[in-house]
């Protein structure tokens, strides 16, 4: 059982990892620093775009306009933070004797 929930957190933190790498990449996109005529580049914004748009469309829905400020990721990343400590802290004990 125990490696189940370490299957879980290892695929929660591989996600954490692709939400700053996403986060990252749409800065640098949006100031211009990668060429975004780039085929490489474009592949690579729209593999992490379609990784972290499903999980961060449903936030950006509820969260009020900041004006251009997306905070989606770091609320993303809180809710993942929160997972993983609850499934360690709570439902982990109860499985694992």
């Amino acid at each position: 059982m125990i490696a189940l929930f370490q299957t879980i957190d290892l695929a929660l933190n591989l996600y954490t990892w692709v939400l700053i790498v996403s986060a990252i990449f749409s800065w640098l996109y949006a100031f211009n620093v990668i060429n975004s005529h780039n085929q490489v580049v474009n592949s690579i914004g729209t593999m992490l775009y379609n990784l972290t748009e499903p999980a961060l469309r449903p936030i950006r829905r509820v969260m009020p306009d900041l004006g251009g400020i997306d905070i989606s990721p770091v609320i993303l990343l809180l809710i993942i933070f929160f997972v993983r400590s609850l499934m360690w802290t709570t439902i982990a004990p109860l499985f694992i004797r």
